[in-house]
């Protein structure tokens, strides 16, 4: 069996069997990978709580037919202990993991460029640089953006006009009066602001103001909803 070392975010773990775990990883070169972990769930496993969500390590894993397997675990940052303690941050970084997840479904495709965006977000969640909403929303959109599913916001996707008053997921964002579809919603000029700020991280502008208004999750989540074909559940919780 082959091994390989990297570096990588645990995005989830599941039971298997009576003392094992399959761990969902975002590698920093291999993209993401499914490992299992033995006898990670007894009292005195050798990995300790080094392959819990959040958590950012150096691993040794080995090649295997269905699920990788992980040998070694070391400690590159300790993420969770500054997530977990507080209910606001620890739904965003699970709303963040769960994004990672459901983004990248071939496994073993490099993505380096959305492990850099999710360990810079973990790492401004852990250190309550932000608002933790505004820091998932931004996540969310620009890691989508990563992924080919650029949101357009600034103009209308169909005739290029500036005037802006409506968005319809399914259109690709934004939308003027004259061109909106039937399922377009209104969405007032300030929130179109939030978005972009959102979108671009312009992390200025978004301090100036306590939380992201709530239509901004609402278009975030349909945003991504419609893109991934299936809801992010941790995002519900953000509410």
């Amino acid at each position: 069996m082959a091994l390989y070392r990297d570096e990588a975010v645990v995005l989830r773990t599941a039971k298997l069997g009576e003392a094992d775990r399959i761990i969902t990883l975002l590698t920093r070169d291999h993209g993401k990978v499914r490992a299992v972990a033995k006898g990670v769930r007894r009292t005195k496993s050798r990995f300790g709580a080094r392959l819990e969500p959040f958590m950012r390590v150096d691993l040794l894993l080995g090649e295997g037919r269905t699920f990788d397997s992980v040998r070694q675990a070391e400690s590159i940052s300790a993420y969770a202990g500054g997530i977990t303690g507080d209910y606001a941050t620890y739904t965003a970084a699970s709303a963040m993991c769960e994004t990672a997840a459901d983004l990248l479904p071939a496994e073993h495709e490099p993505a380096a460029a959305q492990y850099r965006l999710l360990i810079a977000a973990l790492g401004a969640l852990s250190r309550h640089l932000h608002d933790p909403q505004a820091i998932a929303l931004s996540y969310i959109l620009r890691a989508m953006s990563l992924a080919g599913w650029t949101i357009r916001l600034d103009s209308c996707v169909v005739c290029g006009s500036q005037d802006v008053e409506f968005f319809s997921a399914s259109a690709g964002g934004a939308m003027c009066p004259n061109d909106h579809t039937p399922d377009a919603v209104r969405v007032p000029v300030h929130v179109f602001d939030q978005l972009r700020a959102l979108e671009q991280g312009d992390w200025p502008q978004l301090d100036m103001l306590q939380t992201p208004d709530p239509r901004c999750e609402n278009i975030v989540r349909e945003w991504a909803q419609y893109y991934l074909e299936r809801p992010i559940r941790s995002l519900r919780l953000l509410d």
